[in-house]
């Protein structure tokens, strides 16, 4: 039956060299499995605990998730494949799910590094100092994406109400508030940008030849300033974004109000960020408890 789906596979469905090395690598390690769990099992007699099993026991052997997946995924397409041709009377991976990856916690600075690096570290006077902590701050005081921040026009900051109308993903538009501190910052780099620079583009952020600002430009800087106050590896403006994102619940605001400034789709995806301020008030609990 194996032999007949890597058969398959190689010549109907004409799969590559490695991906049928590696169906077969996952199909004989649980064929393996089985037989060393009950010698008198066969294809035609292994059942759902089985396979449930077998999958137990990658994870209790260190498998990451993903890993037990794809071996999962392979099972399940030689069952598929050996009950459309009769090979076998039932497919014992057809209730079965796969254990789910484990969501990653978002990487975010905490409040101290960010008031470190707006309201400590020295900023010069030139054009560029002016414009990348208008970004910085910018992306801190409003969450939005990087996309976002480098689309931004000038026509789309309202100075009057202290809000952003910033475009989205599937060129959704939503407006953002922002604070008195970002209102000054924008205002002094804007009117450094106009007396300093002759620009050739509409964008509120350009270089110093008055070009808008490229994604790669924005990465650049960020990673740059954020390294002077942190040394995670991983220093982006997705990661200001979620800082911003945990900065906001750690202060009160709620999992619906976070999701709309950030222009989530679901709730579901913001509340990623309840799990990071969890962790956060697990350490807290931890070295203040007397008895943690």
């Amino acid at each position: 039956m194996v032999n007949e789906f890597l058969d398959y596979l190689r010549y109907e469905r004409r799969r590559s060299p490695e991906t049928i090395t590696s169906y077969s690598c996952s199909i004989r390690e649980f064929e393996d499995f089985f037989h060393q769990l009950d010698n008198g099992l066969d294809w035609s007699t292994v059942d759902e605990d089985v396979v449930r099993d077998w999958m137990e026991h990658l994870v209790d052997g260190g498998m990451e998730a993903s890993s037990v997946g794809t071996r999962f995924a392979a099972l399940r397409s030689l069952f598929k494949f050996a009950l459309a041709r009769h090979l076998v009377e039932r497919d014992p991976t057809y209730r079965l799910e796969p254990p789910k990856k484990a969501k990653r916690l978002p990487t975010f600075l905490k409040e101290s590094e960010m008031n470190r690096l707006l309201d400590d570290l020295p900023w010069g006077t030139s054009f560029k100092d002016v414009r990348d902590k208008a970004i910085i701050t910018t992306f801190y005081e409003t969450g939005i994406r990087l996309s976002e921040l480098t689309g931004l026009n000038d026509v789309d900051i309202d100075s009057d109400y202290h809000q952003l109308k910033v475009t989205g993903k599937g060129n959704k538009q939503r407006v953002v508030p922002y604070g008195e501190e970002l209102a000054r910052t924008l205002r002094d780099y804007m009117t450094c940008r106009d007396r300093e620079v002759i620009r050739h583009s509409d964008a509120v952020f350009v270089t110093s030849k008055g070009k808008r600002m490229t994604s790669e430009e924005v990465r650049t800087l960020v990673k740059d300033k954020l390294s002077l106050v942190s040394s995670q590896k991983k220093l982006s403006p997705h990661v200001l974004r979620h800082t911003f994102a945990t900065a906001m619940l750690n202060n009160g605001a709620s999992i619906e109000s976070v999701r709309r400034l950030l222009g989530h789709a679901s709730a579901s995806t913001t509340e990623v960020y309840t799990h990071t301020t969890f962790e956060q008030l697990r350490r807290v609990y931890k070295n203040a408890h007397p008895r943690a």
